[in-house]
């Protein structure tokens, strides 16, 4: 098995996951102010919150959008970032933010938000994508949705 990723039915989770899902739908829909607040109404440890909260989400099938979130460090040389850039085109995403920090010891760390909706592959062939890039030196999926 290559991928991270994997679909699996609802009845065989333990039900604290279902639970990480609720306190962050309550925390999406302003249903809950605080992290605290969406935790105790959801009936979870912050503890249990913040540990799956990156790796639980909800399968909806009216979603129209996904996004995801990719942390980079890249060499610091002309045309690394427009490197990725172009690669993200060519899978036919959509970048939404790039967020670069001044460059450190000849590395640049890189944030990039993107919209996933009409990507031509999987999220691993994305990443490997850019993990392919001979700019690239680490690259990670922060979050998706």
């Amino acid at each position: 098995m290559n991928s991270d990723y994997l679909i699996v039915h609802r009845k065989i989770l333990p039900e604290y996951l279902d639970k990480v899902i609720l306190a962050r739908n309550l925390l999406e829909s302003h249903e809950a102010a605080t992290i605290t607040e969406a935790v105790q109404m959801a009936g979870i440890s912050r503890n249990t919150y913040y540990k799956y909260k990156d790796y639980v989400y909800d399968s909806d099938a009216t979603m129209s959008k996904r996004h995801a979130v990719i942390s980079m460090i890249l060499k610091d040389e002309s045309g690394s970032l427009s490197s990725v850039i172009n690669a993200l085109s060519e899978l036919h995403t959509n970048i939404l933010t790039i967020s670069q920090a001044i460059p450190i010891a000849r590395k640049a760390n890189v944030l990039i938000s993107l919209d996933i909706t009409n990507m031509t592959c999987t999220v691993d062939e994305l990443t490997a994508a850019l993990k392919n890039l001979p700019s690239s030196r680490k690259v990670h999926l922060d979050a998706i949705e």
